[in-house]
């Protein structure tokens, strides 16, 4: 089956996304779930030792809290309520918890901290506070403030925004906090007052990373309950997972069967030691039935046998109790038990967050054997898919009629039976029905004897001819290229190099840089020594086309040859400074993030938080947020993008092929300037100078190099990948989840809505990569005197660069999936590719189309 070069990368980046979203749907945790339904007749409690067993020894433990109150306040960093700037901005908060009843945590979070948004403006959570209060209708009551948040992403923990913010919380809870004690009388039971962050806040004001800022947050119980402090305590640290069990327990209710957090002993300190046991018994119950769930081997984990120890020995207590014994050695034995309790919670919260890392090691496997497949598939196409035909022969017919075939889908069938039915955790294939697997094991067959065929195809004969259309050779560039990329990729097995990528990419675009000034002067220098007298000075004719003149910059822009000359060799060094200065505007990665650059600098705080005024304006009255304006240029680049379109599609019913292609060249430059204005208007406004040396480099690139020195397409693919990627980290991006700009999300928009939010977000934050593809289309659709299946080439390029990434990351991911920074560096750059990927494929859709159109032309 022959397929042309483009389609044929088409469908191999299909099949890999396929293959990724298979494989990230192995390795992400499966969650902790325990296998009794809502509905399930096992008792919510179990029966307290030597009680008996009748219902009075299952009976609920009876509620510490009458009410609940839970502030939430998103990206609330530990060191805003206990550090200086707690003291200065939250002094209410402050004293209660130096002096107040209370007891102070610092709760750690587990990365990666995302969280999605819900509400925009603090003020619809407080407008309904007083009302609320004032009512007994409720138990609990949780309020979730995401002010702090968007202050932190907009311009970071040391804005003059977050001392305001701090503040107006600290009022709030001043208000709570009275209104609690105001309710409270003599023989009712006292009300808890919770203060929690559900995340911190990097340097940057984002989150999503594992560093201390980011994973600390404050946890503080304020209660009449606990006893009143005489001084300052250093807080203690626990799980975010043990508020869970904690607060259940304090109301009288059922722990949920999910939750792998354990008590925190503290808030029961009070309560007396047969009360306290009774809890912890609970707790140890609930973790138990939930390991026993999820773990095959629970009986093997120390703290379930640690567990069952501890209730033997809680038996032996409360024999000696109800026999009415007061002496010390009573106490004493409590003490213990209550010890040993403590550590059987302890070691089985412990192993059942371990068991949120278990993955699903089948459907891993799968993808990583489709991905290989698909970088196979590339790898042994690419002499068919270079050529001059640019089309690729795929034996996918004659290996469907194939013996090996047959057996490689009885032995695909026969193993997955044997995995389905052998003991394991939960696997995402064994799921599916079978007409799917079937189908899934018949293309993994094919595919390999495809592959088996193509490779058979490819190796070498004495007497045998080149095949027809093999004659892509290896230049000097094209090996620095495909070296510089593939070495690149297999530098970043360290988390270290994943960590600073963007310092090699940095290196590379200064290597192709001087690699082509290289190329420029052999030009000038060497090769226009033998050109005649008579060139020196005027300018540089060419010969013409059936399909016109071929492109010269002397003639384009009106100069000699000789200002030619030079204005190319420039072109690199202009290049190379203008990358220079962008290192500087954004600094990225983890080791010098923190020290200011041109962008600090340039980021107006007045501009950031949108209160700019206008010349004609004399106060900040009525002063516009910019919503109005941005669906304005919402609208207006649509208007663009439509006529682009409308032009590519009247390219397909012209007569004349010139003017086909003139207006299908005229259209996707529409299209492209509709890219760069919605560009412009998402990137903030210290930004901006990166989108303009993006643009001023492509066009001088464009004018005196590619054109000029006619490179191949391939050649001119990997250079606008590499630009690409370099332009990803010139923005600020890194390969951390927290320099992601979720406040692009809503531009244009008054509240979260969820699909454009997502599609701005992507957009902003690939505008480097896409932005330089969609120059790569426009500049290969232009050429005139270039191989008509140029974009075939680059189609394919693109694929091949892509797979090279992908196969090695979940290769990597596979092998240290127990590493250290798993979740922290590796799995963050893993879903940096997929989504990279998923983008390439939508550019490549794009290529796709516009290159079956001109092979469908005559």
């Amino acid at each position: 089956m022959k397929l042309s070069s483009s389609l044929f990368a088409l469908l191999c980046l299909i099949c890999e996304i396929v293959s990724i979203a298979l494989f990230l749907r192995g390795f992400f945790p499966v969650p902790v779930k325990s296998s009794f339904s809502a509905k399930s007749k096992v008792p919510h409690f179990p029966a307290e030792p030597q009680t008996g067993s009748g219902p009075n020894s299952r009976k609920a433990p009876e509620p510490l809290f009458k009410r609940v109150v839970i502030v939430l306040i998103d990206a609330l960093r530990e060191d805003f309520v206990f550090g200086s700037d707690g003291r200065s901005f939250m002094p209410y908060t402050s004293h209660v918890v130096e002096r107040g009843s209370s007891h102070s945590f610092i709760a750690k979070a587990r990365p990666p901290t995302v969280t999605m948004p819900r509400i925009k403006v603090d003020n619809n959570v407080t407008r309904h506070l007083d009302d609320t209060l004032k009512r007994d209708d409720w138990d609990i009551l949780i309020l979730h403030y995401l002010g702090l948040d968007h202050i932190g992403h907009i311009s970071g923990p040391h804005s003059s925004l977050i001392g305001p913010k701090l503040m107006e919380m600290d009022d709030i809870i001043k208000k709570i906090h009275a209104s609690l004690i105001s309710k409270e009388s003599e023989g009712t039971l006292p009300n808890l007052l919770v203060l929690c962050g559900d995340h911190g806040m990097s340097e940057t004001g984002s989150h999503g990373g594992s560093s201390e800022p980011e994973i600390n947050t404050p946890l503080v119980l304020i209660s009449p309950a606990f006893r009143r402090k005489v001084g300052f305590e250093k807080p203690g640290v626990l799980e975010q997972v043990d508020l869970t069990p904690t607060l259940a327990l304090g109301l009288g209710l059922p722990i949920s069967k999910n939750s792998v957090g354990h008590l925190i002993p503290a808030v029961f300190e009070e309560l007396s030691l047969r009360e306290q046991l009774r809890l912890l018994q609970i707790n140890g119950h609930q973790l138990s039935r939930l390991l026993q769930d999820s773990n095959p081997t629970f009986h093997k984990e120390d703290g379930y046998e640690q567990f069952r120890v501890a209730e033997k020995s809680h038996g032996s207590w409360m024999k000696l109790y109800l026999d009415g014994n007061t002496s010390e050695v009573l106490s004493n034995m409590g003490k213990k038990v209550l010890k040993q309790y403590l550590e059987a919670l302890k070691a089985m919260s412990s192993a059942l967050s371990k068991q949120l890392g278990k993955y699903d090691m089948y459907s891993m496997i799968m993808g990583m054997i489709f991905i290989l497949q698909v970088l196979f598939f590339l790898m042994l196409a690419m002499p068919e898919a270079l050529s001059r035909e640019a089309v690729v022969d795929v034996p996918l017919a004659s290996s469907l009629l194939s013996l090996p075939f047959y057996l490689l889908c009885l032995f695909g069938s026969a193993l997955h039976v044997l995995v389905c039915t052998s003991s394991g955790g939960p696997c995402y294939l064994c799921s599916l029905p079978w007409v799917l697997v079937f189908t899934v094991i018949l293309l993994t067959a094919a595919f390999t004897c495809a592959l088996v065929s193509m490779a058979a195809r490819r190796m070498p004969v004495s007497n045998k001819t080149p095949a027809k259309g093999s004659d892509w050779t290896l230049s000097e560039l094209d090996a620095l290229l495909l070296i510089g990329t593939v070495g690149h990729t297999l530098s970043l097995g360290s988390s270290s190099f994943i960590e600073e990528e963007h310092q090699t990419w940095y290196f590379l675009l200064n290597t192709l840089c001087l690699a082509i000034f290289q190329d420029v002067c052999r030009k000038y220098f060497r090769e226009q020594r033998h050109r005649g007298e008579e060139e020196d000075e005027g300018p540089l004719l060419h010969s013409s086309t059936e399909e016109g003149p071929s492109f010269s910059p002397a003639v384009e822009l009106g100069v000699s040859w000789v200002s030619e000359k030079w204005l190319a060799l420039a072109t690199p060094l202009l290049t190379l400074t203008c990358c220079r200065l962008l290192r500087s505007l954004n600094q990225t990665g983890v080791q010098w993030a923190h020290l200011p650059d041109f962008g600090h600098w340039l980021n107006s705080y007045r501009a950031a938080v949108g209160n700019v005024l206008f010349p004609w304006q004399h106060s900040s009255r009525g002063v516009s947020k910019g919503t109005i304006e941005a669906r304005f240029v919402y609208v207006f680049i649509l208007g663009i993008i439509f006529t682009g379109v409308k032009d590519l599609l009247r390219s397909q019913v012209m007569s004349s092929a010139v003017d086909s292609r003139r207006l299908k060249s005229r259209g996707l430059w529409e299209v492209y300037s509709g890219v760069v204005l919605l560009v412009a208007l998402l990137f903030r406004a210290h930004n901006l100078p990166t989108l303009a040396c993006c643009l001023l480099i492509q066009t001088i690139m464009a004018q005196f190099i590619w054109k000029k020195l006619h490179y191949d397409a391939a050649q001119t693919t990997i250079m606008h990948y590499w630009f690409g990627q370099a332009f990803f980290y010139f923005q600020g991006n890194s390969n951390n989840i927290g320099t992601v700009d979720i406040s692009v999300g809503f531009v244009g928009l008054e509240s979260y809505v969820e699909a454009p939010a997502i599609f701005l977000t992507a957009l902003s934050t690939y505008a480097g990569p896409l932005l330089w593809a969609c120059h790569l289309l426009c500049f290969l659709s232009s050429q005139r005197d270039r191989a008509v299946m140029g974009l075939g080439h680059g189609s394919y390029c693109f694929a091949l660069l892509r797979s090279i990434p992908d196969v090695f990351y979940v290769v990597l991911v596979t092998s240290l999936r127990y590493h250290l920074f798993i979740w922290s560096v590796f799995s963050p750059k893993l879903l940096y590719e997929a989504m990279h990927t998923l983008i390439t494929t939508a550019v490549c859709l794009f290529f796709t189309f516009m290159d079956q159109e001109r092979s469908a032309r005559p």
